[in-house]
């Protein structure tokens, strides 16, 4: 079979810079002064697999290909890291493209054209997609974590995110043991921060069912089935759940808590994980 990534091998690689300078006017104290700030960057990379258009992702131009792995995982078009044969992508064009072992066909029924967003991910035509329901499992791990060890990881994912105190411009995502973290992304899109995690924990073969994912951002329904999806049984979150994440995080056994802030925090469920020593 003829494949693009085969034409593409050569000369598609460059840095791209996560944040810019720029000129801006600022006021404060009935002042006017012009300065540089640095912002991040937004970045659309389209996704074509097996030659095939799939999606537009709007992300953050690091971890591309964690980002590409994960994202295809999370959508329920891999199961495993070993079902690509190939994958190329060209930062200059904004272009990434998967080869699969396996035949793909984008079937409307099992996923739909999308624009994949910054900011909210992708509009749903019903609360599942198909694929969400195949992917998203019940969770069963024995972790527990006290207090203290929820307090430390969310000051070392903001200790970690050195992107975010620059520009406060993106999200930040962490995978971490009980004491320390493991994996940490940024992006501008509190979604592709997770799929990068996914991305790297396939990529590189991490266990994830006792591990635990640190946000910066609220945990909603959609952050809460990526979680799923990866296996970690505890999310954590310097802010809020919304009201149908905490239904399903009942549902499939993730413990939630919120609002970790100045020795403060809601557990939303499953509060048996919670230890106090």
């Amino acid at each position: 079979m003829y494949s693009i990534t085969a034409v593409l091998r050569e000369n598609v690689k460059m840095d791209l810079p996560m944040t810019i300078n720029l000129q801006t006017h600022k006021f404060q104290e009935d002042l006017f002064a012009i300065e540089d700030d640095e912002v991040a960057v937004e970045y659309p990379m389209t996704l074509y697999v097996n030659n095939e258009e799939f999606a537009t992702i709007i992300c953050s131009p690091s971890n591309l290909e964690e980002l590409v792995i994960g994202f295809l995982a999370a959508e329920g078009v891999i199961k495993t890291y070993d079902e690509i044969s190939d994958i190329i992508i060209d930062t200059g064009k904004g272009l990434a493209f998967v080869d699969l072992h396996h035949e793909f066909i984008l079937d409307p029924a099992y996923f739909s054209k999308r624009r994949i967003a910054s900011c909210c991910g992708k509009s749903r035509q019903s609360f599942y997609f198909f694929n969400d329901a195949q992917t998203a499992k019940k969770i069963k791990s024995d972790i527990t974590i006290t207090p203290k060890q929820c307090y430390k990881l969310m000051k070392d994912l903001h200790r970690s995110s050195t992107i975010h105190q620059k520009t406060g411009g993106v999200h930040n995502a962490a995978l971490c043991s009980t004491e320390e973290v493991l994996l940490q992304y940024s992006d501008i899109g509190r979604h592709n921060a997770i799929d990068k995690i996914y991305g790297s924990c396939l990529k590189t073969s991490i266990e994830t069912p006792n591990k635990i994912l640190v946000v910066s951002g609220r945990i909603s329904s959609e952050i809460l089935l990526k979680a799923a999806k990866i296996g970690t049984s505890l999310i954590l979150s310097k802010s809020a759940s919304t009201d149908l994440a905490i239904q399903l995080a009942e549902e499939l056994g993730i413990t939630t808590v919120g609002f970790i802030r100045q020795n403060k925090m809601n557990i939303y469920t499953h509060c048996h994980r919670i230890h106090l020593s």
